[in-house]
């Protein structure tokens, strides 16, 4: 039952009952109402900005990106396991296929440097797993790199292996003249007493003996420079450049088997033994060339000695006896 108030009429003396207008009524019912949902709408908000309450939304949300940190922590895993095998491949590079070639090594710094420009990961700073997507980009750029340098290294190295042929023909890898052929060796590189002055000089090649006419072969795959009698105290003499910095020369001939220009391979028989200028006696001088600077041809014979055969020459050649020019 409703309670009914009253209020004292003071000029009547007397208590009369408060009658509520219905406009009234409804004016407190409406705003009620409205209060109410406002404070609902509030309450609503605010719930929404807690972490206490998730909307099916941030629940999808929150899977995506739980799901993606799992992507993102087996792509590094990935990485480790590729890392591991490029780091192989590139140590065989460096420590194998390079040393066999004789060339350079990549250093470790130009392998492993990645970018340098810092704003190239400027957009992806500035989220809640920036840190995350940032390191594993930096490594896939520091990976993609490495692949795309060892891709090239490859090439080169494939490139040398089809030079390379071309290279061991190239090497003065024989003796000039057959062993069955010579006296003996009469002498080596070295200082040696000069024939004609008797003073100790430079001897830049090797004195090999026989008689004249004897055969004399090219130590190795080439191009004859000259075969003249122009040069001083070398008499008839040939000059072979076999590329790869090597040069070979043969001088004191008695006559030429080629000419200016000639291609030439190892084994060819290139002239004959003779004593032309500056000579004591039929032999062949013979020196070795490399990057313009003259070597001792005792280190080049390997291709058609045997090792005793190496050693009794080595002793013979190595006796500082008198050259014969």
């Amino acid at each position: 039952m409703a309670k009914v108030k009253y209020y004292y009429d003071s000029e009547n003396l007397a208590y009369r009952k408060i009658k509520t207008k219905k406009r009234r009524k409804f004016g407190f019912i409406a705003l009620f109402l409205l209060a109410s949902v406002l404070f609902g709408f509030i309450s609503f908000v605010v719930l929404l900005n807690t972490p206490y309450f998730k909307t099916p939304k941030d629940l999808i949300q929150a899977r995506e990106i739980e799901n993606l940190k799992l992507n993102y922590a087996v792509l590094n895993k990935k990485m480790d396991q590729l890392d591991n095998v490029i780091t192989a491949i590139e140590d065989r590079d460096n420590n194998l296929y390079r040393t066999y070639f004789n060339t350079t090594a990549i250093p470790e710094e130009d392998r492993k440097s990645g970018y340098s420009n810092n704003n190239r990961y400027a957009a992806l700073e500035g989220y809640d797993n920036s840190q995350l997507v940032l390191n594993t980009t930096k490594r896939v750029d520091v990976l993609s790199k490495e692949l795309a340098i060892q891709s090239k290294s490859l090439d080169y190295i494939l490139k040398l292996a089809k030079e390379k042929n071309k290279l061991l023909s190239a090497i003065p890898a024989i003796q000039p003249v057959k062993n069955e052929n010579l006296k003996r060796m009469a002498s080596g590189f070295g200082y040696r007493t000069d024939p004609f002055t008797k003073a100790r000089k430079m001897h830049e090649g090797m004195d090999f003996t026989a008689n004249t006419g004897t055969p004399i072969y090219a130590t190795g795959d080439g191009v004859v420079a000259r075969a003249d009698n122009t040069a001083s105290g070398y008499g008839n003499h040939i000059v072979i450049r076999h590329g790869y910095g090597y040069e070979t020369l043969y001088a004191h001939l008695s006559k030429y088997n080629c000419r200016a220009g000639q291609k030439i391979k190892r084994g060819d028989v290139i002239g004959y033994i003779g004593s032309t200028g500056r000579s004591e006696g039929p032999h062949l001088h013979y020196e070795v060339h490399k990057d313009g600077k003259v070597v001792n041809p005792l280190n080049f014979y390997y291709g058609n000695i045997s090792a005793v055969e190496y050693v009794a020459i080595s002793q013979q050649a190595n006796q500082e006896n008198q050259s014969l020019d």
